[in-house]
C-alpha cells in the first residue's frame, strides 16, 4: 500500500506585473497559470484539480496557461487528465508547455501532446502564438533538459520594440534567456520546494548548502542531498516573483505533490493581472 502524500489546500495567489509598452487595449489583461499537476494516481487529488479548475473558471481569465509535468512515469495517465483540463474556460484559449517528465519516459512527448491538443489545449514547443494579439507574443519554449532547448532561434524572431511572454518549465532558463527582452516568463517545475522550513526556505535549497561540506563517499547515506541540485541550481527561485535584470520571472508552486508531502508551501492557482507602465 502507498504511503499518504500531504497536500494543504489550494491557495490563489494574485499579483498584477507591470509590462513596459503594454498595448492599451491589453491594459488588464487576466491570464491563469497553473503547473505541476503530476495526475498519476497518487500525487494530485480528484478534489484538488477540480476545485483549482472551478476557481479558475471562475476568475473569468483572458488566457490561461499551463507551465508543465502532467504526468509522473507513466504517458497514458494523460488521458484521464486531458479531458479534465478542456474545462478550463478563458476567452482566448489554454496554451501550455512540457515539463521534464512529459519528455523523459518514451513516447511520453508524442503522447502528451496529442492529449493535450484533443482537449483543445495548444501545446508550445519552440513556438511563438498571438492569442492576445500581435503586441503581446507568447513563446513556448521545449524543457530545458529536452535535447532541443535551444532559444535562440525562436526568441530571435522577436522585437527588442515589443513586450513578450515566456513560457518554460524551468525556471533555470532564465539565466539563459537574460540575452532576450522578457516581460514576463512563467515557470514551475520547483513545486515551491515541498517542504518550506520558516525563516530559512526549501529545505531542498538547505541540503545543498550542506552537500558541500559533505565528504563525496557519505552523500550517498542521504536522502536526496545528491538529487536537490539536479532539480534546480538557482534555488533562489524556487517561488514567487522575481526581477532577472530587466526580465521578470514568476515561479507557480503547482498542484501535485511528491512524497511526504507539501508543508508551508500550498499547492497554487496564480491569477496574474497585467499592467502597462
Amino acid at each position: 500500500m502507498l504511503a499518504p502524500i500531504f497536500s494543504e489546500s489550494l491557495k490563489v495567489e494574485r499579483l498584477t506585473i507591470p509590462i513596459k509598452g503594454l498595448s492599451t487595449f491589453l491594459e488588464g489583461t487576466k491570464i491563469v497559470q497553473l503547473s505541476d499537476l503530476h495526475d498519476d494516481g497518487l500525487c494530485l487529488s480528484p478534489h484538488l484539480l477540480n476545485q483549482a479548475i472551478s476557481l479558475s473558471n471562475e476568475e473569468k481569465p483572458d488566457l490561461v496557461v499551463l507551465t508543465g509535468d502532467y504526468i509522473t512515469q507513466e504517458p497514458d495517465t494523460i488521458y484521464n487528465l486531458a479531458p479534465k483540463l478542456k474545462l478550463l474556460q478563458s476567452r482566448v484559449g489554454t496554451y501550455a508547455v512540457l515539463g521534464n517528465h512529459d519528455v523523459l519516459y518514451p513516447n511520453a512527448k508524442p503522447i502528451v501532446t496529442e492529449a493535450m491538443t484533443q482537449a483543445g489545449i495548444k501545446v508550445l514547443w519552440n513556438e511563438i502564438v498571438s492569442p492576445l494579439g500581435d503586441n503581446l507574443p507568447i513563446v513556448g519554449l521545449a524543457d530545458y533538459w529536452s535535447r532541443e532547448f535551444n532559444p535562440e532561434p525562436t526568441m530571435s524572431r522577436l522585437s527588442d520594440s515589443k513586450p513578450c511572454l515566456v513560457l518554460s518549465h524551468n525556471p533555470d532558463t532564465a539565466t539563459i534567456l537574460q540575452r532576450w527582452r522578457v516581460d514576463l516568463q512563467l515557470s514551475g517545475h520547483t513545486h515551491g520546494g515541498q517542504i518550506i522550513i520558516p525563516g530559512f526556505g526549501p529545505g531542498l535549497m538547505l541540503l545543498q548548502q550542506v552537500r558541500q561540506h559533505i565528504p563525496p563517499k557519505l552523500r550517498e547515506c542521504i536522502p536526496y542531498i545528491n538529487h536537490c541540485s539536479a532539480i534546480l541550481k538557482n534555488w533562489q527561485w524556487h517561488q514567487g516573483w522575481h526581477h532577472i535584470r530587466g526580465n521578470q520571472l514568476y515561479i507557480n508552486r503547482g498542484l501535485g505533490s511528491y512524497f511526504p508531502g507539501r508543508f508551508f508551501c500550498p499547492p497554487e492557482l496564480t491569477v496574474i493581472t497585467l499592467a502597462s507602465y
